[in-house]
C-alpha cells in the first residue's frame, strides 16, 4: 500500500491517522518532494477509470493563479499529464495505490473506513 500525501494537508493527515488506528502497514511519498511522473500519471490514470480532471487540485493556489479552469478544457490528454508531473502541488490528494488499485481524493478516505 503506498499514500501519497501532502504533510500539510488535513485530508492526507486524516487518512494517515486512519491507517495508524487501524494498524494498516503503508508506505509515505511526500507529493511535494516526489513529484509523480508522466508514466506514473498515465498508469494511475488509466487504472482509476476517473476522468483526467479528478487528478487536478482545483482548490489549490497554482490551479487558481494559471487559470487552469479555463484551460484544461483545450488541453490534450498528453499535455494534462505533462503539465501534472510539473509541480505535486497540482495534484489532487491523497492518493492510495493497493492492490492493483488507485483511489484519488476523497475516495482514499472512503477506502481506508472500509478497512
Amino acid at each position: 500500500m503506498l499514500l501519497i500525501c501532502y504533510k500539510k494537508c488535513g485530508t492526507c493527515r486524516n487518512v494517515e491517522k486512519i491507517l495508524q488506528e487501524k494498524n494498516i502497514e503503508y508506505e509515505y511519498r511526500n507529493i511535494d518532494s516526489q513529484n509523480p511522473t508522466i508514466e506514473e500519471l498515465k498508469l494511475w490514470h488509466e487504472k482509476s477509470e476517473l476522468a483526467i480532471q479528478k487528478f487536478f487540485n482545483s482548490s489549490g493556489m497554482i490551479y487558481r493563479e494559471h487559470k487552469l479552469k479555463d484551460k484544461l478544457p483545450q488541453m490534450s490528454l498528453d499535455e494534462k499529464y505533462e503539465l501534472l508531473a510539473t509541480d505535486g502541488m497540482l495534484v489532487k490528494r491523497p492518493i492510495l495505490l493497493h492492490n492493483d488499485k488507485i483511489y484519488v481524493g476523497p475516495q482514499v478516505k472512503k477506502f481506508v473506513e472500509s478497512l
